[in-house]
């Protein structure tokens, strides 16, 4: 039998060592711990971090000619070319660019504005422009399809939080641009329009699989634009939708959607879209949260740094001035094509910005990066007017 003898001078230094090397291995062993569950999307940095985007996925059409007629049969006229470019547009094929982008994204949250439903109804009647719109027969639905897109691989990846109702109008026209063909031709009032076309607009909170959400809301502005087309009072109106989120083991949140007024008089002080903002920063108003930090997206159809027109920045000197700043990109610009039917235009046309990502409580939020979608054709279409911006957003505890 061997025996070992140890010097007992060294005995204490051996367990010293020992000791020592024990509390170096319990510790890697928590490091790779913490960050196996980083990497998994626990607690650490990627836990709070938070990607949200706002994209206006244009309406389809330009409504100015609709807006601008003076008389019966030029609004017929108007409306009809309305309805053909929403066709040339093919929403069905720009859907699959749009949803390309949130999916590249990876957008937990996402600002939807101009999600237009379309809808139509035989014969043509003028009834619903005085009694309100009734058409049910669905031709373009860009909720719908765009979710479809999105889901179309993944099924369930993205739901629809939040749905907004908003301008809402139906008026006869004449889509085939044939004469005398309307139920009161040829000498009547309807003569050439053979049915009617609904336009419903609205704004849309999509969340990602994953991102928990609570208390979904939406409102209307009190503040709104009335326009006259053809001696026909219409009332834009415009509105917010709002939810709280968390996404993963991030703190909540509160997040708002909004797309202020593009028809307004910009040199009126305040112009409407500037009202429309000091309705959302107000006291009690949809983007006040406290104790959650808010996270604002949308087309507010102002900036300071590029403003158009005189005026223009209004709106967004209203959200600078309640404490928001902006966490997203100028660079490049994100607004917007000339072409109203996608195909013309260039990367030059996007020269200022109207779209936002903002934030309240800056210490509390702040950005990673951000990068702008949507600059180029897809299959022969730019797939919106405007371009997108998606952020990435850190949430401190």
């Amino acid at each position: 039998m061997a025996i070992r003898l140890v010097n007992p001078r060294t005995r204490g230094r051996r367990q010293t060592l020992t000791a020592v090397i024990s509390v170096i291995a319990t510790l890697l062993a928590g490091l790779f711990a913490a960050a196996a569950a980083e990497a998994k999307g626990g607690h650490g940095k990627k836990s709070d971090r938070v990607r949200v985007m706002t994209r206006n996925i244009y309406l389809g059409a330009d409504l100015g000619p609709g807006l601008a007629a003076t008389t019966p049969q030029e609004f017929f006229e108007a409306n009809g070319g309305i309805l053909r470019q929403v066709t040339r547009t093919n929403f069905p094929l720009r859907a699959k660019a749009l949803a390309n982008e949130i999916q590249r994204a990876h957008a937990d949250l996402v600002g939807l504005q101009e999600v237009a439903l379309w809808r139509t109804a035989r014969p043509a009647s003028l009834d619903p422009v005085f009694e309100g719109p009734s058409a049910t027969t669905v031709r373009f639905d860009f909720l719908a399809l765009l979710l479809r897109e999105l889901n179309r691989n993944r099924p369930n990846l993205y739901r629809a939080v939040v749905v907004k109702p908003e301008f809402d109008f139906e008026a006869p026209a004449n889509e085939n641009g044939r004469p005398d063909d309307g139920p009161d031709a040829p000498d009547g009032l309807l003569a050439d329009a053979e049915l009617n076309g609904r336009l419903t607009m609205r704004d849309v909170i999509l969340a990602r699989k994953g991102t928990v959400t609570a208390n979904p809301r939406s409102g209307t502005f009190e503040n709104l634009l009335s326009v006259t087309v053809s001696g026909i009072p219409i009332e834009v109106t415009r509105g917010w939708t709002t939810t709280s989120a968390k996404v993963g083991k991030s703190r909540w949140f509160h997040f708002v959607n909004t797309h202020l007024e593009a028809f307004d008089d910009e040199s009126q002080t305040p112009s409407i879209r500037a009202q429309q903002a000091s309705e959302l920063v107000a006291p009690g108003g949809p983007a006040r949260a406290f104790p959650l930090p808010v996270i604002l997206v949308g087309d507010l159809n102002s900036d300071r740094d590029t403003e158009v027109q005189p005026g223009d920045a209004q709106a967004y000197n209203v959200m600078r001035g309640a404490g928001f700043v902006n966490r997203d990109t100028s660079n490049p610009l994100s607004c917007c094509l000339s072409d109203p039917n996608l195909v013309g235009g260039s990367l030059a046309d996007f020269d200022h910005k109207v779209d936002h990502i903002m934030t309240s409580s800056p210490n509390l939020v702040t950005k990673q990066r951000s990068q702008v979608f949507g600059l180029g054709k897809v299959n022969g279409l730019f797939p919106s007017d405007h371009a997108g911006i998606a952020s990435w957003l850190r949430l401190k505890r």
